[in-house]
């Protein structure tokens, strides 16, 4: 016994605590290597759920770091190349650069940090470690597991808004009228009526593309599609309405394959169906009424575009950087007295925050994504969920996100992450089909 107490010196002690340490972090290490797909849907729906309600509100921000590590790591092991630089690469350099030599001058604020990472950084990221994670069938359909998942959550929230049935609704922020817009409408963990409506349009693309694919059939596809139109509703937001009844429009009328014009047309039909349903109930119907008659969001609009145009020309090639908008805009606003405005416009913000050359960094950016949508589908993967299909589909998805972010301004990482994360699928399929290519030559 002596001996053993003897042997358990402080040195000793620091030591094995050491090694333990050491050993605790390598396995963690290799839990982050195996599961690379699953921490990466884990990152998601942190971005998603992120609750500021929550003292530790940064976990979107840990399970970042920990994706980024775990995908380090593993491509390292095994030996493949960790950074591929494509053609998007180049224009989100420059649009980050920008962003970060505007914030790098200004008194550290760290709303002006979280910004700037969700809206560059964590898509910018997010899209080059999708190529790296997702490269088999089996994680891409993992992927879309996610997306149907989280459709299903989002519809469920925004229909048990419509009804009433708030207590059904998780997590209780979204009921907090004190934090976010629109507490008035189905918002979703968003905190913003626009936000989750583009959420829906693009998930609801996705699962379009499950079910002509056969991996969402039957009475839960029915059910999904069916409250995809009645979720949209729920949203009560004009620009949502218009470009969810354009999506489904252009894909009853162009979509080469009858059988997705006829499903869209279903939705349409489940969609008038459920308008009429919701116009049947007096509360229900007044509050669509005075949505559509309601003039005063157009004349704000009006307004904050002339202020923000004002601005721009008083900075067109510099820019005002980072989060100075808000504040500066209610300066060139005259007609309305609160200390901050938004601009409600992606393409404003980035005309005013960043100039003539942030806009078309943006612009070259949109470009080099749709034409990743242009590439060839392997032999191998035209039976997967990138497949021809997905390809066709991608410039609506696009489409989507392009209108709603003239309502809004796409602040919100997740669905920032989410368009990029399938940009970035598309751009490591096209680098596979090269690389077949140029092995059957």
């Amino acid at each position: 016994m002596q001996a053993a107490w003897t042997r358990a010196n402080p040195a000793e002690w620091a030591g094995e605590a050491a090694g333990c340490g050491v050993k605790g972090g390598l396995r963690a290490l290799q839990l982050l290597v195996m599961a690379p797909a699953a921490l990466f849907l884990a990152a998601m729906a942190a971005m998603l759920l992120r609750p500021p309600d929550v003292r530790f509100y940064a976990i979107d921000r840990v399970l970042f770091g920990l994706l980024v590590l775990g995908v380090a790591a593993r491509t390292l092991a095994l030996r493949q190349r960790l950074v591929v630089v494509e053609r998007a690469t180049w224009p989100m350099i420059g649009l980050t650069l920008l962003a970060v030599t505007s914030v790098v001058g200004q008194p550290y604020d760290s709303a002006t940090w979280s910004l700037l990472a969700a809206k560059f950084i964590v898509p910018f990221v997010l899209f080059h470690l999708a190529g790296l994670v997702f490269r088999e069938e089996a994680q891409l359909r993992q992927f879309e597991t996610f997306a149907l998942i989280v459709l299903a959550y989002l519809c469920f929230t925004a229909i048990a808004f419509l009804i009433g049935a708030k207590g059904l609704i998780f997590p209780h922020f979204i009921l907090d009228e004190s934090i976010g817009y629109h507490a008035d409408r189905a918002r979703g963990p968003f905190l913003q009526a626009v936000a989750n409506g583009v959420s829906l349009s693009l998930l609801g693309l996705l699962a379009l593309h499950a079910l002509m694919r056969g991996r969402m059939r039957g009475v839960r596809a029915g059910v999904l599609l069916a409250a995809l139109p009645v979720a949209i509703l729920a949203t009560m937001t004009r620009a949502v309405w218009g470009a969810f009844a354009a999506t489904v429009a252009v894909l009853i009328f162009r979509a080469r394959n009858r059988r997705l014009r006829q499903i869209c047309a279903g939705v349409a039909v489940v969609g008038a169906l459920g308008a009429f349903g919701v116009w049947s109930f007096d509360d229900q119907r007044h509050a669509f009424a005075e949505r559509m008659e309601d003039s005063a969001p157009v004349e704000f609009r009006q307004a904050v575009y002339a202020g923000g145009w004002q601005m721009f020309l008083e900075k067109p090639m510099t820019g005002w950087g980072v989060n100075r908008m808000p504040q500066e805009l209610a300066l060139h606003v005259s007609n309305y007295k609160e200390k901050e405005l938004y601009p409600h416009n992606t393409y404003l913000e980035l005309l005013v925050e960043h100039g003539v050359a942030g806009l078309g960094l943006y612009a070259w950016l949109m470009w080099e994504l749709l034409r990743l949508g242009w590439g060839r589908v392997p032999l191998a993967e035209r039976d997967g969920f990138l497949n021809q299909q997905f390809h066709e589909l991608w410039p609506i998805v696009l489409g989507v996100y392009w209108v709603n972010a003239a309502a809004v301004v796409m602040n919100y990482q997740f669905v920032n992450g989410l368009l990029f994360t399938m940009a970035g699928m598309l751009a490591a399929q096209r680098r596979r089909a090269a690389r077949d290519s140029s092995w059957s030559t």
